[in-house]
C-alpha cells in the first residue's frame, strides 16, 4: 500500500471539489480505487502505487482548475477524471499538452478515429454536429504537435460570419470588431492552458488567432492551421485556406454542415471540399455524429430532437438543393476515410 498526498490552499477549495452532498468524493474514490482522506486542507490517498500515482495526477489538475477559475464545474470534473481513467485503462490515444499532470483524451470511438487522422495526414476534415469535439481536439493536438517541436507556431483561423443575424456596427478597431467570432477558440485555448501561458503565446506570436478574410497571400512553413466553423466558407475562401500550406506545416478544417450561416444562393466551401477532395491521397475526411457528442447531455438529445422530421426519421440537411448531404460525402462508417483509399 502506499500513500500520497494533495495540499489545498483552502477549505472552501476543498469543497468545491468534493461536490454537493460529496458526490464527487464519492466517484472519486469508486474512479480511482483509493481510499481518500481529509485531514485539515489536505487530501490523502491511500491505495495500490499505480492508483496513487494516478489518482495524484486527477486531483493535482482538478486542484489547478479550481484555483484558476475559482469553482468546478460537473463538466470538467467528469472529462478529467473520466480522461485520465481511460488513459489508464487503454492510453496510447491520449493527448499530452504543456501541463505535467494533463492529458486530453477522445472520449468516443468517433473522436479516437479523428484524432488518428490527425496525426497521420497533413490534412483533415471533420465535419460533426456541435459538442461533438471538433475544435476542443484539434487545438489539443496543435498544443501537442507545438509542445513535441513538430511546428513552431499555430495559427487558429475563423470566418467572420454572422450566425443567422445581423449585429450591425461594431465599437473599436480591426481586432476588437473581429474578437466575439474568434472568441471560441481562445475559450478552447483557455480549457487547454493556463490563461497567463496562452497570453503569452500570444504576444509572442506562436499562437495567432486571425479572421479567414486575414490569411489571404500567405505561406506559412512549420505551422499547425486550423479552419473552424468551416461550413461557413465560400468555396472561393476554401481554397484560398487550403493553398497557405507550407512545408511542414498541417491543416485541419472542422465545421458542422447542419448549422451554415452563408446566404441560401452560395454553397459551403466545406461541403464542396468535402466531395472535391474526397479522392486526393493524402487527405483525411472524418465523420463525427451525435454519438460522439460529449457536452451537457441535454446537447446530444438537442441535437437528435433537430435531425428528427415531423414523422420522426432523420432528415438530412442539404448545403444547396440537389447535392449530396454531409452524411452522404463522408460515409458514418468508418468514421474516418482517407482520401485515395477504399
Amino acid at each position: 500500500m502506499t500513500q500520497g498526498k494533495i495540499p489545498f490552499r483552502s477549505h472552501e477549495d476543498v469543497r468545491s471539489l468534493f461536490g454537493t452532498r460529496d458526490r464527487n468524493l464519492r466517484r472519486l474514490r469508486e474512479a480511482l480505487q483509493l481510499d481518500i482522506t481529509l485531514r485539515g486542507d489536505d487530501l490523502f490517498l491511500h491505495g495500490e502505487t499505480q492508483h496513487v500515482e494516478r489518482g495524484t495526477e486527477v486531483l493535482t489538475e482538478l486542484r489547478g482548475l479550481i484555483e484558476r477559475k475559482g469553482h468546478l464545474s460537473d463538466d470538467e470534473f467528469d472529462r478529467i477524471v473520466q480522461g485520465t481513467v481511460a488513459f489508464a485503462q487503454g492510453g496510447d490515444d491520449s493527448i499530452e499538452v504543456f501541463h505535467k499532470a494533463r492529458r486530453v483524451l477522445p472520449r468516443s470511438p468517433g473522436q479516437k478515429a479523428y484524432v488518428q487522422a490527425i496525426r497521420e495526414h497533413d490534412l483533415a476534415f471533420c465535419a460533426g454536429p456541435a459538442g461533438s469535439g471538433k475544435t476542443y481536439l484539434a487545438v489539443a493536438m496543435a498544443i501537442n504537435a507545438l509542445r513535441q517541436d513538430l511546428v513552431r507556431k499555430i495559427v487558429l483561423v475563423r470566418p467572420a460570419v454572422e450566425a443567422g443575424e445581423k449585429l450591425g456596427f461594431l465599437p473599436g478597431d480591426m481586432f476588437e470588431k473581429v474578437n466575439p467570432f474568434l472568441r471560441p477558440l481562445l475559450d478552447a485555448l483557455g480549457d487547454i492552458l493556463d490563461y497567463d501561458q496562452v497570453q503569452r503565446y500570444l504576444d509572442r506570436d506562436v499562437i495567432e488567432i486571425v479572421p479567414l478574410a486575414f490569411m489571404r497571400g500567405r505561406t506559412l512553413n512549420n505551422t499547425f492551421m486550423i479552419l473552424d466553423e468551416a461550413q461557413n466558407t465560400t468555396i472561393t475562401q476554401m481554397k484560398m485556406f487550403l493553398t497557405r500550406m507550407g512545408q511542414s506545416s498541417k491543416i485541419v478544417v472542422t465545421g458542422d454542415a447542419t448549422q451554415t450561416d452563408l446566404p441560401e444562393n452560395v454553397e459551403s466551401g466545406l461541403h464542396d471540399a468535402l466531395r472535391r477532395l474526397r479522392n486526393v491521397p493524402g487527405i483525411a475526411m472524418v465523420h463525427l455524429s451525435g454519438e460522439d457528442i460529449v457536452r451537457h447531455p441535454l446537447v446530444k438529445r438537442i441535437v437528435a430532437a433537430y435531425d428528427d422530421g415531423p414523422t420522426g426519421r432523420s432528415v438530412p440537411v442539404r448545403a444547396n438543393p440537389g447535392e449530396p448531404t454531409a452524411s452522404e460525402v463522408v460515409p458514418e462508417v468508418p468514421a474516418v476515410s482517407t482520401a485515395g483509399q477504399d
